[in-house]
């Protein structure tokens, strides 16, 4: 019988779901929050997509003034959040609508909008002294589970990024709109659904934190985004399957915000911050190797994922079932369409000592590995996804 530690467990507390949710925003901001003028965080490209004109009509006849920064990039680094800050000083309530980009800096721009305390000061676990504005997020990808987390990621050099993580970060309210996620393209469907999915793994097999809560929303996530993100994938207008999918990542960030996610994560980071590749993309790259790194210390784990996405592996040895469920990750991820190596992306075999350096820097998630992981370890896991 497995022991149970002892553990702390903390989530947003108004959490709503539902097709067309999102067209409630205007009267969820009078009745709950009062407010007389809000902040919208997104990017440019949702706004030019024209995925929140419906919105913003909304808005336009609720009587809520707001105004919309728009200058979010991937990864944003530091003068992003401060523009966005600056523009939240102003506001009763900061919207975040996006990917995970988007929420993180919103999450942050909330923060700093109060001018209690430097962004520098709070990189680092439990570290934000400030309040922050009032603050609600709305996912428009189903991968990074950021509308239920207590983490924002900001770029902070050419290469480098660092993490805020803090309960002040979690939203006041996070609310979940499938419809919203109708026209995201496929490969991006793919990818940030597959992010989702190692959140769910990572948290399944973290060394210091996994807690029987974490662990059921993990098996309700893995449930759901192993039958719904394939259809999504082959037809993105499903709105069941659209919302199975979102749901599952948000239960997926649920878990890893309690559950912290480990050396698939640390690995990924410095692809995406020297390359610049999509995250989803570099966990996906990452992850059968780092799986099979982790077998000899997580097979119990494992074994019991793989009942999840497939009951009829029961009958099989644990170590059989482990086996299987790696196999099944590195075939499901070929199956949406991500096949490449790190080589195909224009990176050079002599460039994987300098990633294995970078990601040796990723402490905050290494810990949380199931198994120790050694500098000359992080170099031959890049070699292998090479």
């Amino acid at each position: 019988m497995q022991e149970i530690n002892d553990f702390e467990f903390k989530t947003v507390g108004d959490i709503r779901f539902g097709v067309n949710a999102a067209l409630s925003l205007p009267a969820l901001l009078i009745s709950r929050f009062d407010a007389k003028s809000i902040l919208v965080i997104t990017d440019k490209g949702l706004l030019n997509a024209g995925v929140l004109d419906a919105v913003f009509a909304e808005l336009d006849v609720s009587g809520v003034t707001f105004s919309v920064f728009d200058g979010v990039q991937a990864d944003p680094p530091e003068a992003v959040i401060f523009a966005a800050a600056e523009q939240a000083k102003n506001a009763d309530v900061v919207i975040g609508i996006g990917g995970g980009s988007s929420m993180d800096s919103a999450k942050l721009a909330a923060v700093l909008a109060m001018e209690q305390q430097a962004l520098t000061d709070m990189y680092g676990v439990d570290l934000v002294r400030s309040e922050r504005k009032p603050l609600v997020l709305i996912p428009t990808t189903a991968g990074t589970g950021s509308e239920v987390t207590p983490i924002s990621i900001v770029t902070t050099g050419e290469s480098t990024k660092a993490g805020v993580v803090s309960p002040v970060l979690y939203p006041d309210v996070a609310l979940l709109d499938p419809c919203l996620t109708l026209g995201l393209p496929a490969h991006i469907t793919a990818e940030t659904g597959v992010d989702a999915m190692v959140h769910a793994i990572e948290a399944f097999t973290s060394k210091h934190k996994k807690n029987p809560l974490s662990d059921n929303l993990v098996l309700k996530a893995l449930a759901l985004l192993s039958s719904h993100l394939p259809a999504c994938y082959v037809n993105g207008k499903d709105i069941n399957h659209r919302g199975g999918t979102l749901l599952g990542a948000m239960l997926a960030g649920q878990a890893f915000a309690n559950a912290p996610v480990a050396a698939v994560h640390a690995l990924a980071y410095p692809l995406g911050g020297i390359y610049h590749m999509a995250h989803g993309l570099t966990n996906a790259l990452m992850l059968p190797h780092v799986m099979r790194f982790n077998l000899p210390a997580a097979e119990r784990e494992y074994a019991q994922l793989a009942l999840v996405v497939n009951p009829q592996l029961a009958d099989l040895s644990q170590s059989e079932q482990a086996l299987e469920f790696i196999e099944y990750m590195q075939q499901f991820c070929r199956a949406l369409g991500i096949t490449k190596r790190l080589r195909d992306y224009g990176i050079a075999q002599e460039a994987l000592t300098a990633l294995a350096s970078e990601a040796m820097l990723q402490t905050r998630l290494l810990m949380n590995n199931p198994r120790e992981v050694t500098f000359e370890d992080a170099l031959a896991l890049y070699q292998q996804a090479w």
